[in-house]
């Protein structure tokens, strides 16, 4: 049975769309990688080196360091506290290989109530507006509104890499 996919609510309150819609691009992409074995979740489209695999292991990543490190002000946790990102930007996508896909869906599934839980706490203490706990690169302090966005955007740009990966691994479309 696929992996449920609710479409978002037309006429929602602003922080009920932002959510559904983010829940939305979560599921798509776990079903875009849903059904795949290890060797299908690491193929890759020439020139790119993305995989479906490597992927997953990246928003586990993004839903890590938005909600717990930025929002929440918190310490990076495990896996990625302890990698040297200087030495190797794109471990989160290249350390995927050899993973199983029940290993990468469960560490997304995990990252995103992590993230849910975090956000539900940063809800409770006030709105979108809010201020970040942490500094982003740039210095300045995103909104939960902007996290929130952002997450969204990052979701759907990969959900669009992900349906050309799914495509060209076993030509399913509708996912």
């Amino acid at each position: 049975m696929p992996i449920e996919r609710v479409d978002p609510r037309p006429g929602a309150d602003e922080i009920t769309t932002l959510r559904e819609f983010l829940d939305y691009f979560r599921a798509t992409l776990r079903r875009q990688v849903e059904g795949l074995d290890e060797d299908q979740l690491h193929v890759t489209i020439d020139p790119s080196p993305m995989t479906l695999g490597g992927m997953v292991k990246h928003l586990a990543f993004v839903e890590s360091w938005w909600f717990n490190y930025v929002l929440a002000g918190r310490d990076e946790v495990e896996p990625w506290a302890s990698v040297d990102w200087r030495s190797d930007p794109d471990w989160d996508w290249e350390s995927a290989a050899g993973q199983s896909p029940a290993e990468l869906d469960a560490m997304l599934v995990e990252a995103i109530a992590e993230s849910d839980r975090l956000l539900d706490e940063a809800l409770a203490r006030g709105g979108l507006d809010q201020r970040a706990l942490r500094e982003r690169k740039n210095g300045q302090t995103a909104t939960l509104r902007w996290i929130l966005v952002h997450m969204i955007e990052e979701y759907a740009r990969h959900c669009g890499h992900a349906d050309l990966l799914r495509e060209s691994i076993d030509g399913a479309t509708d996912l």
